[in-house]
């Protein structure tokens, strides 16, 4: 009789034993992965940050706060913000960070990724807003760059890390997308008629060379001449061009009385100077 009375109480102090440490080990013990951290505080003050593996806590008296330190994203809403140059556009980007100090983010700043994301939100209306729509454009890297060192300055205290901000769309209002493609058409029509004009120069320099050519060789000319020729006949065709020298038509000119007259008192003064 009295070995089951002491066999019962045995019994009982091992199930309180058990149910005191089913209830108390998730207080006492905690797994935390490779990428988390846990900022310990004890009776409310920091106390250290501990991890990854498992961590002994003193139970009810130490409460932890888990911090990610992998890359999170954050997506910046679509803002409406006025150009330098006094256009309406609608931006969105993304925002890539990281938490270097666990302490700083927890004890500095209260929810630091919505902290982060107003912080994103406001330094993107506020770069935009001081390029011009050119610059947006055209150097979106620039741009890019620009806004993740405002925000990491910003964030640095909090022991956060921007790695890269990316402004992932441009939207225009319709009347400017009207705007820019008359302007391109534009831009492309110049660029042909200089390209045109600079053909037509750089051709009138090869004829001019030509030209001083020819002239220092007068046979050069007939021979192109029979060339020409040769190459028109080669072709079938019903009718062909015959090339005429310039002063082909000044036999036929009508001839000036006063020039007859000059050329006969030239012809006369000749004579007499032969007589004397």
């Amino acid at each position: 009789m009295e070995s089951t009375e002491i066999f019962s109480g045995y019994v009982t102090w091992v199930i309180t034993l058990v149910v005191f440490l089913v209830l108390l080990a998730p207080q006492i013990f905690k797994i935390l992965r490779e990428y988390e951290r846990a900022v310990v505080f004890r009776l409310g003050k920091f106390q250290s940050v501990k991890g990854p593996g498992l961590i002994i806590l003193i139970p009810f008296i130490d409460k932890i706060e888990r911090v990610d330190l992998r890359v999170l994203t954050i997506n910046v809403d679509r803002q409406e913000v006025i150009t330098k140059d006094n256009v309406t556009v609608n931006v969105d980007a993304i925002t890539f960070f990281r938490v270097v100090d666990a302490e700083a983010a927890v004890i500095q700043v209260e929810r630091y990724i919505h902290a982060t994301s107003m912080l994103a939100q406001t330094t993107l209306r506020s770069i935009i807003g001081q390029v011009e729509l050119d610059e947006l454009l055209a150097n979106r890297e620039k741009i890019n760059k620009q806004i993740q060192q405002n925000i990491d300055t910003q964030t640095d205290p909090w022991g956060i890390k921007v790695v890269s901000v990316e402004v992932r769309d441009v939207v225009l209002p319709e009347n400017m997308k009207r705007a820019m493609a008359r302007q391109a058409e534009t831009e492309r029509d110049r660029r042909a008629k200089v390209i045109n004009a600079e053909g037509e120069f750089q051709a009138a320099e090869r004829l001019v060379d030509a030209a001083k050519m020819i002239e220092t060789a007068p046979a050069a000319l007939q021979l192109r001449f029979l060339q020409t020729m040769n190459e028109i006949s080669e072709e079938n065709a019903t009718f062909a061009f015959l090339p005429l020298p310039m002063d082909f038509l000044e036999a036929f000119k009508k001839k000036d009385p006063s020039d007859l007259i000059r050329k006969k008192d030239n012809s006369g003064e000749s004579k007499d100077d032969n007589d004397e």
